[in-house]
């Protein structure tokens, strides 16, 4: 069957994301923040609220994380429409309480003809919709280490 989105060598793309879903997981754990998988609260703008799943959180220590294993294009294109997932994401950050950390995880992904990575192009192009409360963390994989962004 042609999959011409799905990632190459991949099971499954949902895969892919809950494999790096538990990452961020293991990774969080060694800083001291206990996280679990699909972690449900309310969020919304005004007085109505829905639970949303984020990636991972906490109630105790109110964390609460989104991850995203998003890469350049085969082609080294931007992949836009994964973008507008990103754009999301924050949207439920600016929806979420106030009152809890908020972490943003992408894969680390050097695009090597733009010189720049995926999470410092999207910082350059949509700083403007990434709340002021909200870290941006960037986890390379192959060394298992994290840097934050902003």
């Amino acid at each position: 069957m042609n999959k011409p989105f799905q990632r190459l060598g991949a099971k499954s793309n949902s895969y892919v994301g809950e494999q790096f879903e538990i990452a961020a997981q293991q990774f969080f754990a060694k800083q001291g923040l206990t996280l679990h998988l699909n972690h449900k609260m309310p969020v919304g703008v005004g007085d109505t609220k829905k639970d949303h799943a984020f990636d991972l959180g906490c109630e105790d220590q109110r964390v609460i994380v989104e991850c995203k294993s998003h890469r350049w294009t085969s082609s080294d294109k931007v992949p836009s429409a994964k973008l507008t997932v990103w754009n999301e994401a924050m949207y439920y950050f600016q929806a979420s309480p106030d009152n809890y950390r908020k972490i943003f995880f992408v894969l680390y992904d050097l695009s090597e003809t733009r010189g720049e990575t995926l999470a410092e192009y999207y910082i350059r192009r949509y700083k403007h919709l990434i709340p002021a409360d909200v870290e941006l963390w960037e986890y390379n994989e192959i060394e298992a280490v994290a840097l934050q962004r902003c």
